[in-house]
């Protein structure tokens, strides 16, 4: 099975290193995070990539030349093409796959990518999205009159549920696209609520991703961490 990784955004909320390179370039620890997310999906022996390109692609293209990695295809999809409009531009390289995976190329998480599939395969519908907590950007606090009765640094919210990426489709998700202009995350998938055709695999574990500064700050600090959370892997 393929799967999809969106790399063609211009990252604008993280100016401060998209002026010199696409986000998905961007180093946590040693490595991108476009190579921490392809390793997630290697750790459950999913190894086939197409990455959709478009601001700054040269940059992408050259670190894989100089990697020589297999496996990898390279598509530019436009420079200022919607997220929609970036797979659309991909049918043809997936037109022998009746279901592939599509994740963004900016979040890592410990999503278990084997149950993910067996359970988009088990509802049989068009999509299914992983649905994650979304993380708290501040210290979160219970105050009894002016005592504090507990402090969490960041702790995930216990209520809400986001689009967190990592994705599954059938390839009938391309009748829903019309264009470079359409994104994703409007149109086709309000359409494909509207049909009962979209699905949520709940993540309750690790999921963040890389919006601004402070993210990527979050993020080198937990590489450095004995326990990397994207990398557990969950049977």
């Amino acid at each position: 099975m393929k799967t999809v990784i969106l790399c063609g955004g211009y990252g604008s909320r993280l100016s401060e290193e998209t002026k010199i390179k696409p986000k998905p370039m961007v180093k946590i620890g040693k490595e991108p995070i476009l190579e921490h997310i392809i390793n997630i999906y290697k750790d459950y022996n999913f190894k086939d990539f197409i990455l959709a390109l478009g601001y700054k692609s040269k940059y992408i293209k050259d670190y894989y030349k100089e990697k020589n990695t297999k496996n990898i295809n390279l598509v530019y999809t436009g420079k200022d093409t919607m997220t929609g409009g970036r797979l659309l531009r991909l049918k043809n390289h997936l037109k022998n796959e009746e279901t592939f995976m599509l994740t963004y190329g900016d979040g890592v998480s410990s999503v278990n990518i084997k149950k993910l599939v067996e359970f988009h395969n088990k509802h049989k519908k068009i999509a299914t999205l992983t649905a994650v907590r979304p993380p708290v950007r501040f210290g979160e606090l219970k105050i009894k009159g002016n005592k504090i009765d507990s402090f969490q640094e960041k702790p995930q919210t216990i209520e809400g549920w986001i689009n967190g990426g990592f994705f599954v489709f059938n390839k009938k998700i391309f009748d829903l696209i019309e264009g470079d202009k359409i994104m994703l995350e409007r149109e086709p998938m309000e359409k494909l609520a509207k049909m009962g055709q979209l699905m949520a695999y709940k993540h309750e574990g690790f999921w963040q991703c890389m919006d601004t500064l402070r993210d990527k700050i979050s993020l080198n600090k937990l590489i450095k961490s004995k326990s990397i959370p994207w990398k557990k892997i969950i049977f």
